[in-house]
């Protein structure tokens, strides 16, 4: 389908560099990388009110740290610096607004963990952007609200290393310098990780969403849990969506 123009890098630009065990962690991928960083602010509304039916609220960690809690302020489970571990800007997506608290989504394991922030640490921004990842169907879709704007062929975890499904964000963007390597031409980190592999290459067994050398295995099960897709598809991605962007993966 049609692509509507490119609007500007996400708000929190591409991470500047990866070594490469911190690039491994990413599941699917199999070479280490450094990046460039760019400007943004694609997708993203600054103090906005609540978000137009199918969007999200994005929660970017205002200090160097932050305490994640069971429930309003009750006992702390979390403690996560800002940057992350990769060096991006700290989000959240933000599943509940409680008034001073939000519950947010977790990179954390397991997957699907939920955890509350108090709402005068976090800047709170909105997209209207989520994309939907098929499983059975090899397939992804990008909608703007309700509208789809993006879609295409994917690849997907194998057999022994399956894709797990589940509602996910991107938590960080990553642009190889060799464009036609393996990742592709861009990785978006995922704040999901692999059931099956406890660590991968050094890493966490992170999840991703990121481009490919081998557009021909697109439609197939080829990966060790993270989602390719083509490469004029990851660029659409890293030019329009920004990190918070929610993340469902249906089987």
């Amino acid at each position: 389908m049609g692509r509507r123009p490119a609007a500007g890098l996400p708000a929190t630009g591409i991470l500047p560099a990866l070594a490469a065990a911190a690039l491994f962690a990413l599941t699917a991928c199999s070479a280490g990388s450094d990046g460039q960083t760019g400007p943004g602010g694609a997708g993203t509304s600054e103090g906005a009110g609540a978000p137009a039916a199918g969007g999200a609220w994005i929660a970017g960690v205002a200090g160097d740290r932050i305490e994640v809690r069971a429930e309003p302020g009750g006992e702390v489970l979390h403690t996560l610096g800002n940057p992350n571990e990769l060096g991006a800007d700290r989000v959240f997506l933000v599943r509940e607004d409680a008034g001073e608290w939000l519950e947010v989504l977790l990179p954390v394991r397991p997957n699907g963990s939920t955890g509350w922030v108090r709402r005068d640490e976090v800047e709170l921004s909105v997209t209207s952007y989520r994309v939907e990842i098929d499983l059975s169907e090899f397939s992804f879709a990008v909608l703007d609200g309700g509208e789809e704007v993006l879609g295409g062929v994917i690849g997907t975890g194998d057999p022994e290393t399956p894709t797990p499904p589940g509602d996910y964000y991107f938590t960080e963007l990553v642009r190889p310098p060799e464009p036609g390597g393996p990742y592709g031409a861009y990785a978006f980190g995922l704040s999901g990780y692999s059931e099956t592999l406890e660590s991968f290459a050094g890493g966490p067994g992170q999840l991703a969403v990121h481009g490919t050398d081998d557009e021909a295995a697109l439609g197939s099960r080829v990966s060790h849990g993270c989602i390719r897709v083509s490469d004029d598809d990851i660029t659409w991605m890293a030019e329009n969506l920004p990190l918070g962007t929610p993340v469902s993966i249906s089987e």
